[in-house]
């Protein structure tokens, strides 16, 4: 793995953290979850379209509008479900658990998606991946249970 990636990912979930751990905070000085969510949201919105407009101009509203599918919305909706699953989680769990829990959900379904697509499986490949998965949800439920 290039090292230019896996700084890109470390610094990627050390933002998702202190990101989550924000709007946990957000979230208990107002009234509901939505508030942080749609400011969430708003920034990310106002930002991608202002990187948006100096990158491809106008034009590239234009290219929003004609390549739109109605299907197109679904990936939003995850991530937005994504955010709430996670605040709620930093806010009854705490940080650890909440992250362990959401990367092991992400490993075994994406092993699974990985494994579905793969031409050449073979036994020593799933083999070694369940024992990967199988480590990981293992320390799933020690940190867990560091937590009760």
């Amino acid at each position: 793995m290039p090292l230019v990636t896996l700084g890109l990912l470390i610094a990627a979930g050390a933002a998702l953290v202190a990101q989550n751990l924000l709007m946990a905070r957000i979230t208990g000085s107002v009234s509901t979850v939505l508030i942080a969510l749609v400011m969430n949201s708003a920034v990310g919105l106002v930002l991608l379209s202002l990187l948006l407009l100096r990158k491809a101009g106008i034009g590239g509203i234009g290219e929003i509008v004609t390549a739109f599918r109605p299907w197109f919305l679904i990936p939003g909706l995850l991530g937005s479900y994504f955010v709430f699953a996670s605040i709620t989680g930093y806010q009854r769990l705490g940080a650890a658990p909440t992250i362990a829990i959401l990367v092991a959900s992400q490993l075994v379904i994406g092993l699974a998606w990985d494994l579905t697509r793969s031409g050449n499986l073979t036994l020593q490949g799933i083999l070694t991946a369940a024992l990967g998965a199988s480590l990981l949800v293992a320390g799933v439920v020690i940190i867990l249970s560091l937590y009760r």
